[in-house]
């Protein structure tokens, strides 16, 4: 089960207002930036929350990889998205590929500034 799990929080992002609320366009955008670094999406899901008093509701959007996954959501009220990138390195090292894609999420999103994290899941061989 050895792994790589990313995250990143995003805050005050400056991409234009759709990336935060359109669940089918950031959804169609994350498979295709997905399978651009090389790993293989299996499945998607792309869930719009609806508005609020605080302004339009945020998104989910899940990628489903043979590798593991890839979980956005966001808060357009608040102009902030976390990110999860997990890869199984079972049959292969995916950790540079996980790392390209992260970085293609958070230049989607132009924040001001980012908190990342990296964990090494699982043992050693």
């Amino acid at each position: 089960m050895k792994g790589l799990h990313l995250t990143a929080d995003l805050y005050q992002c400056r991409c234009e207002a759709a990336w935060l609320t359109d669940a089918q366009k950031l959804g169609a955008w994350v498979a295709a930036a997905v399978e651009a670094t090389g790993l293989q999406v299996v499945n998607r899901l792309f869930h719009t929350f609806p508005g609020t008093d605080k302004g339009p509701g945020g998104v989910t959007a899940t990628v489903l990889l043979a590798e593991s996954h890839v979980c956005l959501h966001t808060w357009p009220e608040q102009k902030a998205v976390t990110c999860d990138v997990y890869v199984c390195n079972f049959g292969g090292d995916h950790t540079v590929k996980a790392r390209n894609l992260m970085l293609a999420l958070v230049e989607r999103f132009q924040p001001e500034w980012t908190e990342q994290r990296s964990l090494d899941r699982g043992e050693e061989d």
